[in-house]
Protein backbone atom coordinates (compact mmCIF):
# COMPACT_ATOMS: atom_id res chain seq x y z
CA UNK A 1 0.00 0.00 0.00
CA UNK A 2 1.43 3.78 -0.63
CA UNK A 3 2.53 5.04 2.52
CA UNK A 4 0.56 8.23 1.60
CA UNK A 5 -3.10 6.11 1.61
CA UNK A 6 -4.75 5.89 4.59
CA UNK A 7 -7.51 3.13 2.56
CA UNK A 8 -7.16 1.14 -0.78
CA UNK A 9 -9.63 -0.92 -2.25
CA UNK A 10 -8.69 -3.15 -5.11
CA UNK A 11 -10.44 -4.90 -7.37
CA UNK A 12 -13.48 -5.17 -5.51
CA UNK A 13 -16.29 -7.03 -6.83
CA UNK A 14 -20.34 -7.94 -5.87
CA UNK A 15 -22.55 -9.19 -7.22
CA UNK A 16 -26.90 -9.55 -6.72
CA UNK A 17 -28.74 -12.18 -7.90
CA UNK A 18 -29.09 -10.87 -11.45
CA UNK A 19 -26.85 -7.50 -10.80
CA UNK A 20 -22.88 -6.89 -11.01
CA UNK A 21 -23.21 -4.13 -8.49
CA UNK A 22 -19.54 -3.80 -8.65
CA UNK A 23 -16.83 -4.69 -11.25
CA UNK A 24 -13.70 -4.47 -10.27
CA UNK A 25 -13.83 -1.48 -8.60
CA UNK A 26 -10.71 0.57 -7.35
CA UNK A 27 -10.46 3.52 -4.64
CA UNK A 28 -7.78 5.17 -2.61
CA UNK A 29 -8.00 7.29 0.19
CA UNK A 30 -5.04 9.57 1.01
CA UNK A 31 -4.21 10.47 4.54
CA UNK A 32 -5.78 13.93 5.45
CA UNK A 33 -7.50 13.82 1.75
CA UNK A 34 -11.31 14.65 1.80
CA UNK A 35 -12.16 12.67 -1.51
CA UNK A 36 -15.42 12.98 -3.11
CA UNK A 37 -17.35 9.83 -4.23
CA UNK A 38 -20.11 11.18 -6.84
CA UNK A 39 -22.09 8.78 -9.56
CA UNK A 40 -25.99 8.52 -10.73
CA UNK A 41 -28.25 6.68 -8.51
CA UNK A 42 -26.90 2.95 -8.94
CA UNK A 43 -23.81 3.54 -9.99
CA UNK A 44 -22.59 1.41 -7.07
CA UNK A 45 -21.55 4.15 -4.57
CA UNK A 46 -23.50 2.76 -1.58
CA UNK A 47 -22.53 -0.51 -2.49
CA UNK A 48 -18.77 0.13 -1.94
CA UNK A 49 -19.70 1.97 1.18
CA UNK A 50 -21.42 -1.18 2.36
CA UNK A 51 -18.51 -3.51 1.70
CA UNK A 52 -16.37 -0.74 3.93
CA UNK A 53 -18.66 -0.60 6.54
CA UNK A 54 -19.41 -4.41 7.14
CA UNK A 55 -23.21 -4.51 6.02
CA UNK A 56 -21.78 -6.33 2.46
CA UNK A 57 -18.97 -9.19 1.78
CA UNK A 58 -17.12 -8.56 -1.19
CA UNK A 59 -17.24 -11.21 -3.85
CA UNK A 60 -13.81 -10.35 -5.10
CA UNK A 61 -11.31 -7.67 -4.41
CA UNK A 62 -9.17 -6.29 -1.16
CA UNK A 63 -9.11 -3.64 1.16
CA UNK A 64 -6.17 -2.11 2.97
CA UNK A 65 -6.01 -0.49 5.83
CA UNK A 66 -3.49 1.16 7.91
CA UNK A 67 -1.03 -1.21 5.17
CA UNK A 68 -2.78 -3.67 6.57
CA UNK A 69 -5.09 -5.91 4.33
CA UNK A 70 -8.46 -6.95 6.18
CA UNK A 71 -11.60 -8.56 5.99
CA UNK A 72 -13.96 -6.23 7.10
CA UNK A 73 -16.66 -8.99 8.62
CA UNK A 74 -19.34 -6.53 10.45
CA UNK A 75 -20.07 -3.07 11.13
CA UNK A 76 -18.20 -3.73 14.72
CA UNK A 77 -15.23 -4.59 13.20
CA UNK A 78 -15.04 -1.44 10.71
CA UNK A 79 -15.84 0.56 14.16
CA UNK A 80 -12.30 -1.09 15.90
CA UNK A 81 -10.75 -0.53 11.76
CA UNK A 82 -11.14 3.09 12.77
CA UNK A 83 -14.21 3.54 10.07
CA UNK A 84 -16.51 5.73 11.10
CA UNK A 85 -20.17 6.47 8.86
CA UNK A 86 -22.50 9.65 9.36
CA UNK A 87 -25.62 9.05 6.91
CA UNK A 88 -28.49 11.61 6.39
CA UNK A 89 -30.75 8.91 8.24
CA UNK A 90 -28.37 9.62 11.54
CA UNK A 91 -28.71 6.49 13.66
CA UNK A 92 -29.16 8.23 17.00
CA UNK A 93 -31.80 7.59 19.65
CA UNK A 94 -34.15 10.63 19.95
CA UNK A 95 -35.11 10.66 23.23
CA UNK A 96 -31.40 10.48 25.04
CA UNK A 97 -29.69 13.71 25.33
CA UNK A 98 -26.39 14.27 22.78
CA UNK A 99 -24.17 13.10 25.60
CA UNK A 100 -26.08 9.62 25.86
CA UNK A 101 -25.66 9.26 22.44
CA UNK A 102 -22.12 9.99 22.11
CA UNK A 103 -21.66 7.89 24.99
CA UNK A 104 -23.03 4.54 22.92
CA UNK A 105 -20.50 2.51 22.16
CA UNK A 106 -17.26 3.80 23.75
CA UNK A 107 -15.19 2.29 26.49
CA UNK A 108 -16.45 5.01 29.72
CA UNK A 109 -13.85 6.00 31.94
CA UNK A 110 -14.40 4.71 35.07
CA UNK A 111 -14.31 6.30 39.02
CA UNK A 112 -12.51 4.21 41.95
CA UNK A 113 -16.08 2.86 42.73
CA UNK A 114 -16.10 1.34 38.90
CA UNK A 115 -19.06 3.85 37.92
CA UNK A 116 -19.21 5.58 34.93
CA UNK A 117 -17.11 9.15 35.59
CA UNK A 118 -19.61 11.64 33.62
CA UNK A 119 -17.50 14.87 34.77
CA UNK A 120 -14.66 13.52 32.69
CA UNK A 121 -16.02 12.05 29.70
CA UNK A 122 -18.23 15.69 29.05
CA UNK A 123 -14.84 17.00 29.83
CA UNK A 124 -13.35 14.76 27.06
CA UNK A 125 -16.17 15.02 24.58
CA UNK A 126 -15.62 19.12 24.97
CA UNK A 127 -12.34 18.82 24.23
CA UNK A 128 -12.86 16.52 21.16
CA UNK A 129 -15.51 19.60 20.30
CA UNK A 130 -13.38 22.32 20.64
CA UNK A 131 -11.29 21.47 18.47
CA UNK A 132 -12.89 21.14 15.49
CA UNK A 133 -14.95 24.04 16.12
CA UNK A 134 -18.45 22.69 17.54
CA UNK A 135 -20.50 24.46 19.79
CA UNK A 136 -23.04 21.63 21.02
CA UNK A 137 -25.27 21.75 24.34
CA UNK A 138 -24.44 18.22 25.41
CA UNK A 139 -27.29 17.53 27.87
CA UNK A 140 -29.96 18.33 25.18
CA UNK A 141 -32.41 15.55 24.04
CA UNK A 142 -31.45 14.38 19.98
CA UNK A 143 -35.20 15.30 19.20
CA UNK A 144 -34.78 18.90 20.18
CA UNK A 145 -31.88 19.72 18.36
CA UNK A 146 -31.35 20.97 15.00
CA UNK A 147 -30.79 18.80 12.22
CA UNK A 148 -26.79 20.21 11.51
CA UNK A 149 -26.82 19.65 15.67
CA UNK A 150 -27.51 16.31 15.53
CA UNK A 151 -24.93 15.67 12.62
CA UNK A 152 -22.83 17.18 15.15
CA UNK A 153 -23.46 15.02 17.50
CA UNK A 154 -22.67 11.67 15.27
CA UNK A 155 -19.61 13.76 14.29
CA UNK A 156 -18.67 13.67 17.63
CA UNK A 157 -19.28 10.00 18.78
CA UNK A 158 -16.71 9.26 15.50
CA UNK A 159 -14.57 11.39 16.83
CA UNK A 160 -14.40 9.47 20.62
CA UNK A 161 -14.25 6.49 18.68
CA UNK A 162 -11.01 7.95 17.33
CA UNK A 163 -12.04 7.26 13.69
CA UNK A 164 -9.38 7.61 11.26
CA UNK A 165 -11.76 7.19 8.01
CA UNK A 166 -15.24 9.22 7.96
CA UNK A 167 -17.72 8.50 4.96
CA UNK A 168 -20.21 11.45 5.01
CA UNK A 169 -22.90 10.26 2.83
CA UNK A 170 -26.03 13.39 2.06
CA UNK A 171 -26.06 15.10 4.69
CA UNK A 172 -26.87 18.58 3.50
CA UNK A 173 -30.81 18.20 1.68
CA UNK A 174 -32.33 19.05 4.76
CA UNK A 175 -30.35 22.13 5.79
CA UNK A 176 -30.14 25.31 5.48
CA UNK A 177 -27.63 27.56 4.27
CA UNK A 178 -26.18 28.74 7.43
CA UNK A 179 -26.13 25.35 8.86
CA UNK A 180 -24.59 23.81 5.28
CA UNK A 181 -21.43 26.60 5.26
CA UNK A 182 -21.09 25.17 9.30
CA UNK A 183 -20.70 22.10 8.49
CA UNK A 184 -18.35 22.26 6.00
CA UNK A 185 -15.91 24.15 8.56
CA UNK A 186 -16.19 21.56 10.47
CA UNK A 187 -15.69 18.93 7.70
CA UNK A 188 -12.24 21.08 6.75
CA UNK A 189 -11.25 21.12 10.49
CA UNK A 190 -11.48 17.31 10.61
CA UNK A 191 -9.33 17.10 7.65
CA UNK A 192 -6.63 19.65 9.35
CA UNK A 193 -6.48 16.86 12.04
CA UNK A 194 -5.81 14.25 10.12
CA UNK A 195 -9.30 12.09 9.68
CA UNK A 196 -9.41 11.62 5.69
CA UNK A 197 -13.42 11.56 4.74
CA UNK A 198 -15.04 10.25 1.63
CA UNK A 199 -18.33 12.56 0.84
CA UNK A 200 -20.99 11.87 -1.23
CA UNK A 201 -23.41 14.03 -2.43
CA UNK A 202 -25.56 14.48 -4.86
CA UNK A 203 -25.28 18.33 -4.51
CA UNK A 204 -22.24 18.97 -7.09
CA UNK A 205 -21.46 22.23 -6.07
CA UNK A 206 -20.72 21.15 -2.74
CA UNK A 207 -17.86 18.59 -4.08
CA UNK A 208 -16.00 21.97 -5.72
CA UNK A 209 -16.33 23.65 -2.55
CA UNK A 210 -15.02 20.94 -0.40
CA UNK A 211 -13.00 17.87 -1.80
CA UNK A 212 -9.25 17.59 -3.16
CA UNK A 213 -9.92 14.62 -5.33
CA UNK A 214 -13.48 13.27 -6.96
CA UNK A 215 -13.96 10.01 -8.22
CA UNK A 216 -16.98 9.20 -10.39
CA UNK A 217 -18.74 5.74 -10.71
CA UNK A 218 -21.29 4.73 -13.51
CA UNK A 219 -22.93 1.06 -13.91
CA UNK A 220 -20.81 -0.48 -10.93
CA UNK A 221 -17.35 0.30 -12.52
CA UNK A 222 -15.04 3.02 -11.39
CA UNK A 223 -15.22 6.15 -14.60
CA UNK A 224 -11.69 7.84 -13.49
CA UNK A 225 -10.59 9.78 -10.71
CA UNK A 226 -9.46 13.45 -10.92
CA UNK A 227 -8.24 16.74 -8.95
CA UNK A 228 -11.07 18.58 -8.72
CA UNK A 229 -9.18 22.11 -10.07
CA UNK A 230 -8.89 19.81 -13.07
CA UNK A 231 -12.64 19.06 -14.13
CA UNK A 232 -15.48 21.52 -13.98
CA UNK A 233 -19.20 20.92 -13.34
CA UNK A 234 -20.17 20.25 -17.14
CA UNK A 235 -17.04 17.50 -17.43
CA UNK A 236 -18.46 16.01 -14.15
CA UNK A 237 -21.89 15.31 -15.22
CA UNK A 238 -21.01 13.86 -18.49
CA UNK A 239 -18.79 11.28 -17.12
CA UNK A 240 -21.61 10.44 -14.31
CA UNK A 241 -24.20 10.45 -17.21
CA UNK A 242 -21.72 8.71 -19.90
CA UNK A 243 -22.70 11.55 -22.33
CA UNK A 244 -22.90 15.15 -22.56
CA UNK A 245 -25.93 16.72 -20.79
CA UNK A 246 -26.18 20.51 -22.76
CA UNK A 247 -29.30 21.32 -20.34
CA UNK A 248 -29.23 20.63 -17.27
CA UNK A 249 -32.42 22.84 -16.70
CA UNK A 250 -34.67 21.91 -19.61
CA UNK A 251 -37.23 25.00 -20.03
CA UNK A 252 -39.44 26.00 -22.95
CA UNK A 253 -41.86 28.81 -23.10
CA UNK A 254 -44.91 27.30 -22.30
CA UNK A 255 -48.40 29.65 -22.48
CA UNK A 256 -50.09 30.01 -19.12
CA UNK A 257 -53.62 29.13 -19.15
CA UNK A 258 -56.68 30.59 -17.19
CA UNK A 259 -56.48 30.33 -13.56
CA UNK A 260 -57.51 26.63 -12.08
CA UNK A 261 -56.78 26.89 -8.33
CA UNK A 262 -56.71 29.61 -5.92
CA UNK A 263 -56.09 29.78 -2.05
CA UNK A 264 -57.52 32.80 0.14
CA UNK A 265 -56.48 33.35 3.65
CA UNK A 266 -55.24 30.12 4.62
CA UNK A 267 -54.58 29.08 7.92
CA UNK A 268 -53.60 26.45 10.21
CA UNK A 269 -50.99 24.86 12.08
CA UNK A 270 -47.54 27.46 11.27
CA UNK A 271 -49.88 28.62 7.96
CA UNK A 272 -50.82 32.36 8.57
CA UNK A 273 -53.36 34.21 5.70
CA UNK A 274 -51.91 32.01 3.19
CA UNK A 275 -53.65 33.35 -0.21
CA UNK A 276 -52.27 32.80 -4.25
CA UNK A 277 -53.59 31.52 -7.59
CA UNK A 278 -52.37 28.61 -9.72
CA UNK A 279 -53.02 28.66 -13.63
CA UNK A 280 -53.29 25.94 -16.16
CA UNK A 281 -49.72 25.21 -17.23
CA UNK A 282 -47.67 27.32 -14.71
CA UNK A 283 -44.51 25.79 -12.82
CA UNK A 284 -45.46 27.90 -9.44
CA UNK A 285 -42.25 27.83 -7.21
CA UNK A 286 -42.39 27.96 -3.22
CA UNK A 287 -39.17 28.75 -1.58
CA UNK A 288 -38.11 29.30 1.59
CA UNK A 289 -35.81 27.63 4.18
CA UNK A 290 -36.49 24.71 6.44
CA UNK A 291 -39.68 25.27 8.87
CA UNK A 292 -40.56 28.28 6.66
CA UNK A 293 -43.93 26.42 5.93
CA UNK A 294 -43.72 25.17 2.93
CA UNK A 295 -44.83 21.68 3.42
CA UNK A 296 -47.12 22.28 6.11
CA UNK A 297 -49.19 24.42 2.99
CA UNK A 298 -49.42 21.60 1.10
CA UNK A 299 -50.24 19.09 3.56
CA UNK A 300 -53.20 21.59 4.46
CA UNK A 301 -54.58 22.01 0.93
CA UNK A 302 -53.94 18.23 0.35
CA UNK A 303 -56.39 17.83 3.69
CA UNK A 304 -53.79 15.63 5.54
CA UNK A 305 -53.68 18.54 8.44
CA UNK A 306 -56.98 20.57 9.33
CA UNK A 307 -57.20 24.68 8.22
CA UNK A 308 -58.61 26.39 10.65
CA UNK A 309 -59.86 29.27 8.37
CA UNK A 310 -59.58 29.85 4.54
CA UNK A 311 -61.31 28.85 1.08
CA UNK A 312 -59.85 26.98 -1.39
CA UNK A 313 -61.61 27.56 -5.32
CA UNK A 314 -61.24 25.16 -8.22
CA UNK A 315 -62.43 26.19 -11.50
CA UNK A 316 -64.23 29.74 -9.76
CA UNK A 317 -65.99 26.90 -7.81
CA UNK A 318 -65.31 26.54 -3.53
CA UNK A 319 -64.80 23.38 -2.37
CA UNK A 320 -64.14 21.45 0.49
CA UNK A 321 -61.03 19.11 0.41
CA UNK A 322 -60.97 17.88 4.49
CA UNK A 323 -59.29 14.64 3.47
CA UNK A 324 -56.65 13.32 1.17
CA UNK A 325 -58.92 10.84 -0.25
CA UNK A 326 -61.40 14.15 -1.36
CA UNK A 327 -57.70 16.04 -2.71
CA UNK A 328 -57.70 12.70 -5.19
CA UNK A 329 -61.42 12.51 -6.28
CA UNK A 330 -60.82 16.53 -6.78
CA UNK A 331 -57.76 16.04 -8.84
CA UNK A 332 -54.76 16.83 -6.51
CA UNK A 333 -52.12 14.77 -6.10
CA UNK A 334 -49.01 14.84 -3.78
CA UNK A 335 -45.44 14.15 -4.73
CA UNK A 336 -44.46 14.11 -1.00
CA UNK A 337 -41.11 14.83 0.35
CA UNK A 338 -40.02 11.35 1.53
CA UNK A 339 -41.05 9.30 -1.27
CA UNK A 340 -39.95 6.14 0.00
CA UNK A 341 -41.98 6.88 3.23
CA UNK A 342 -45.25 8.34 2.36
CA UNK A 343 -45.57 8.23 -1.70
CA UNK A 344 -44.69 4.65 -2.51
CA UNK A 345 -45.56 1.07 -0.92
CA UNK A 346 -41.76 -0.51 -0.76
CA UNK A 347 -43.01 -3.95 -0.50
CA UNK A 348 -45.53 -3.28 -4.23
CA UNK A 349 -44.29 -3.80 -7.15
CA UNK A 350 -44.04 -1.50 -9.64
CA UNK A 351 -47.38 -2.01 -11.25
CA UNK A 352 -49.18 -2.53 -8.02
CA UNK A 353 -47.80 1.07 -7.27
CA UNK A 354 -48.63 3.03 -10.39
CA UNK A 355 -52.15 2.08 -10.75
CA UNK A 356 -52.62 2.45 -6.83
CA UNK A 357 -54.97 5.36 -7.46
CA UNK A 358 -56.77 4.73 -9.97
CA UNK A 359 -57.57 0.82 -9.68
CA UNK A 360 -61.51 1.44 -10.66
CA UNK A 361 -60.11 2.77 -14.29
CA UNK A 362 -59.04 -0.65 -14.76
CA UNK A 363 -62.30 -3.18 -13.67
CA UNK A 364 -64.05 -4.83 -16.69
CA UNK A 365 -67.31 -2.97 -16.08
CA UNK A 366 -69.84 -1.77 -13.94
CA UNK A 367 -71.31 -5.25 -13.53
CA UNK A 368 -68.45 -7.62 -13.65
CA UNK A 369 -66.07 -5.17 -10.90
CA UNK A 370 -63.00 -7.21 -11.61
CA UNK A 371 -59.79 -6.05 -12.65
CA UNK A 372 -58.56 -6.14 -16.10
CA UNK A 373 -55.11 -7.67 -16.06
CA UNK A 374 -54.72 -6.48 -19.86
CA UNK A 375 -56.01 -3.10 -19.43
CA UNK A 376 -53.81 -2.80 -16.35
CA UNK A 377 -50.80 -4.36 -18.17
CA UNK A 378 -51.50 -1.80 -21.09
CA UNK A 379 -51.30 0.66 -18.86
CA UNK A 380 -48.11 0.21 -17.23
CA UNK A 381 -45.92 -0.61 -19.93
CA UNK A 382 -46.79 2.42 -21.33
CA UNK A 383 -45.71 4.30 -18.12
CA UNK A 384 -42.42 2.37 -17.73
CA UNK A 385 -41.82 3.39 -21.82
CA UNK A 386 -42.63 6.60 -21.55
CA UNK A 387 -41.22 7.64 -17.93
CA UNK A 388 -37.75 5.63 -18.93
CA UNK A 389 -38.16 3.89 -15.65
CA UNK A 390 -35.29 1.44 -15.51
CA UNK A 391 -36.63 -1.91 -14.09
CA UNK A 392 -36.08 -5.75 -14.41
CA UNK A 393 -39.95 -6.11 -15.00
CA UNK A 394 -43.18 -4.50 -13.64
CA UNK A 395 -43.62 -6.79 -11.02
CA UNK A 396 -39.84 -6.13 -9.68
CA UNK A 397 -40.56 -4.22 -5.73
CA UNK A 398 -39.76 -1.04 -5.86
CA UNK A 399 -37.85 -0.93 -2.54
CA UNK A 400 -34.91 -2.21 -5.00
CA UNK A 401 -34.83 0.84 -7.79
CA UNK A 402 -32.96 3.94 -7.79
CA UNK A 403 -34.62 6.96 -6.00
CA UNK A 404 -34.61 8.82 -9.72
CA UNK A 405 -36.78 5.47 -10.65
CA UNK A 406 -38.90 5.94 -7.33
CA UNK A 407 -39.68 9.61 -8.14
CA UNK A 408 -40.77 8.69 -11.28
CA UNK A 409 -43.20 6.01 -10.24
CA UNK A 410 -44.99 8.63 -7.81
CA UNK A 411 -45.44 11.02 -10.82
CA UNK A 412 -46.70 8.08 -12.91
CA UNK A 413 -48.70 6.89 -10.27
CA UNK A 414 -50.84 10.37 -10.28
CA UNK A 415 -50.57 10.93 -13.66
CA UNK A 416 -52.41 7.63 -14.06
CA UNK A 417 -55.51 9.08 -11.70
CA UNK A 418 -55.98 11.77 -14.02
CA UNK A 419 -54.93 15.07 -11.65
CA UNK A 420 -54.54 18.22 -12.89
CA UNK A 421 -52.98 19.79 -9.93
CA UNK A 422 -49.66 18.07 -8.57
CA UNK A 423 -48.47 19.17 -5.88
CA UNK A 424 -44.34 18.30 -5.76
CA UNK A 425 -42.40 18.55 -2.59
CA UNK A 426 -38.65 18.29 -2.73
CA UNK A 427 -39.16 16.69 -6.41
CA UNK A 428 -35.30 15.88 -6.72
CA UNK A 429 -34.06 15.55 -3.44
CA UNK A 430 -31.32 12.89 -3.52
CA UNK A 431 -31.73 12.26 -7.23
CA UNK A 432 -28.50 12.03 -9.40
CA UNK A 433 -27.94 14.72 -12.43
CA UNK A 434 -29.18 12.84 -14.88
CA UNK A 435 -32.57 11.46 -13.32
CA UNK A 436 -33.21 15.24 -12.29
CA UNK A 437 -33.11 16.15 -16.11
CA UNK A 438 -35.89 13.99 -16.85
CA UNK A 439 -37.82 14.74 -14.46
CA UNK A 440 -37.55 17.99 -15.00
CA UNK A 441 -38.71 17.02 -18.14
CA UNK A 442 -41.58 15.26 -16.92
CA UNK A 443 -42.88 18.39 -14.99
CA UNK A 444 -42.84 20.29 -18.29
CA UNK A 445 -44.69 17.71 -19.94
CA UNK A 446 -47.17 17.66 -17.55
CA UNK A 447 -47.45 21.90 -17.41
CA UNK A 448 -47.63 21.27 -21.48
CA UNK A 449 -50.57 19.21 -20.95
CA UNK A 450 -52.69 22.07 -18.93
CA UNK A 451 -51.39 20.85 -15.66
CA UNK A 452 -51.06 23.17 -12.68
CA UNK A 453 -48.11 22.67 -11.04
CA UNK A 454 -47.07 23.68 -7.31
CA UNK A 455 -42.46 22.87 -7.00
CA UNK A 456 -41.57 23.23 -3.06
CA UNK A 457 -37.87 23.17 -3.09
CA UNK A 458 -34.60 23.84 -1.33
CA UNK A 459 -32.77 24.05 -4.38
CA UNK A 460 -32.99 27.86 -5.40
CA UNK A 461 -30.96 26.83 -8.83
CA UNK A 462 -33.89 24.26 -9.38
CA UNK A 463 -36.66 26.98 -8.37
CA UNK A 464 -35.29 30.19 -10.40
CA UNK A 465 -34.61 27.85 -13.72
CA UNK A 466 -37.80 25.63 -13.91
CA UNK A 467 -40.53 27.83 -12.51
CA UNK A 468 -42.79 30.78 -13.81
CA UNK A 469 -43.16 32.56 -10.62
CA UNK A 470 -41.50 32.01 -7.10
CA UNK A 471 -43.58 32.50 -3.83
CA UNK A 472 -41.28 33.07 -0.86
CA UNK A 473 -42.30 31.41 2.43
CA UNK A 474 -41.49 32.99 5.93
CA UNK A 475 -42.54 31.83 9.52
CA UNK A 476 -45.68 30.16 7.36
CA UNK A 477 -46.25 33.61 5.22
CA UNK A 478 -46.00 34.36 1.62
CA UNK A 479 -43.57 37.69 1.98
CA UNK A 480 -42.48 37.91 -1.45
CA UNK A 481 -44.01 37.29 -5.09
CA UNK A 482 -41.60 37.20 -7.92
CA UNK A 483 -41.05 36.11 -11.80
CA UNK A 484 -38.62 33.60 -11.78
CA UNK A 485 -36.90 35.32 -14.71
CA UNK A 486 -36.86 38.47 -13.32
CA UNK A 487 -34.93 37.46 -9.96
CA UNK A 488 -31.65 35.80 -9.02
CA UNK A 489 -30.64 33.07 -6.28
CA UNK A 490 -29.33 35.86 -4.57
CA UNK A 491 -32.20 37.65 -4.23
CA UNK A 492 -34.41 34.77 -3.12
CA UNK A 493 -31.74 33.66 -0.44
CA UNK A 494 -32.30 36.89 0.75
CA UNK A 495 -35.79 36.91 1.22
CA UNK A 496 -35.72 33.09 2.37
CA UNK A 497 -33.53 34.61 5.46
CA UNK A 498 -35.92 37.65 6.20
CA UNK A 499 -33.07 39.98 5.22
CA UNK A 500 -35.42 42.41 2.88
CA UNK A 501 -38.86 41.57 4.57
CA UNK A 502 -40.69 44.75 5.32
CA UNK A 503 -44.41 45.55 5.95
CA UNK A 504 -46.35 46.62 2.85
CA UNK A 505 -47.87 44.83 0.57
CA UNK A 506 -47.44 41.85 -1.31
CA UNK A 507 -48.09 42.03 -5.16
CA UNK A 508 -49.53 39.60 -7.06
CA UNK A 509 -48.12 39.20 -10.87
CA UNK A 510 -50.45 38.08 -12.78
CA UNK A 511 -53.90 38.91 -11.74
CA UNK A 512 -52.81 41.63 -9.71
CA UNK A 513 -53.73 41.28 -6.30
CA UNK A 514 -52.82 42.78 -3.00
CA UNK A 515 -52.57 41.11 0.70
CA UNK A 516 -51.27 43.32 3.89
CA UNK A 517 -48.07 41.22 5.15
CA UNK A 518 -48.25 41.46 9.30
Amino acid sequence: MDTENSLEMKGIVKGFPGVLALDQVDFQLRKGEIHALVGENGAGKSTLVKILGGIYPKDAGEVVIAGQTVDIRNPHHAQDLGLSFVYQELNLVPFFSAMENIALGLRYPRNRFGLINWALLFRQVKEAASQVGMELDLKKRVDELSVAQRWMTATLKALMLQAKVMVIDELTSSLTKDEIELLFRIIKRLKQTGVSIIYISHRLEEIFQLADRVTVMKDGKKVDTLQIKDVDISRLISLMVGKEVKQRFPKEEIPIGKKIFSVRNLSGGIIRDVSFDLHRSEILGFAGLVGSGRTELARLIFGIDRKESGELFLNGDRITVDSSREAVKRGFALVPEERREQGLVSGMSVKENITLTSLPRYVHSWWWPLLSASKEQQTIEEFVKSFSIHTTGVTQKVAYLSGGNQQKIVLAKWLASGAKIFILDEPTRGIDVGSKVEIYKLVEALAREGAGIILISSELEEIVNICDRIFIMYNGMIIKKIIAKETTMDEILNYCQGQKVKRGKVKEEYPTEEKTVD
